[in-house]
C-alpha cells in the first residue's frame, strides 16, 4: 500500500533552535560535569580544557555562549576572553566566568573592569542555568 499525503492538509514543521554552548575548565571533572548538567538542559555543550584549545574551538564554531573559568594553564581565561572578544566581537557579552578566586585583586579588576557576568565556586548548579538561560533570552 502506497501512502500518498491529502493536498487539502497543511503540514507544519516545527523547528527548535540549540544554543550553544562552550564550557572553558582545565578541571575535567567539573567541565565534564557541567556539559552533562547544561545538556539536560536541551543545550549543544562543547568542552576545552584550556584556553588555547577554547581559542581553536571558537575559531572553528559559532557559540552562543562561552562559560569560562578564569585561572587554566597555558591561555588564562581572561587572555582567551580578549583573544576571542577580537576574533568575534559578538561573543563579549556571552562570556559567564566562573572562579574561586573572585577576592583576588587581579580577577576582581578583570571582572568589574569588563563589566562580565561571572558566578564564584561552588555555586548552585540552578544559579548557573539560570544565568545562562538570561543570558541567552
Amino acid at each position: 500500500m502506497k501512502f500518498e499525503p491529502q493536498s487539502n492538509k497543511t503540514q507544519r514543521v516545527h523547528s527548535l533552535e540549540l544554543k550553544a554552548i562552550l564550557v572553558v575548565d582545565d578541571d575535567q571533572q567539573l567541565a565534564s560535569a557541567l556539559q552533562w548538567i547544561l545538556v539536560d538542559e536541551n543545550f549543544l555543550v562543547d568542552v576545552a580544557f584550556d584556553g588555547e584549545e577554547a581559542l581553536l574551538k571558537v575559531k572553528a564554531h559559532q557559540y552562543d555562549a562561552i562559560i569560562c573559568d578564569l585561572k587554566m594553564p597555558r591561555l588564562r581565561g581572561d587572555e582567551f576572553y580578549l583573544k576571542a572578544k577580537e576574533m568575534r566581537p559578538t561573543l563579549a557579552d556571552h562570556f559567564i566566568f566562573i572562579t574561586g578566586f573572585a577576592a583576588d585583586p587581579n580577577v576582581h579588576s578583570f571582572l568589574t573592569g569588563h563589566e562580565v557576568k561571572y558566578l564564584v565556586k561552588p555555586f548552585p548548579i540552578q544559579g548557573l542555568i539560570n544565568c545562562v538561560k538570561e543570558l541567552l533570552c
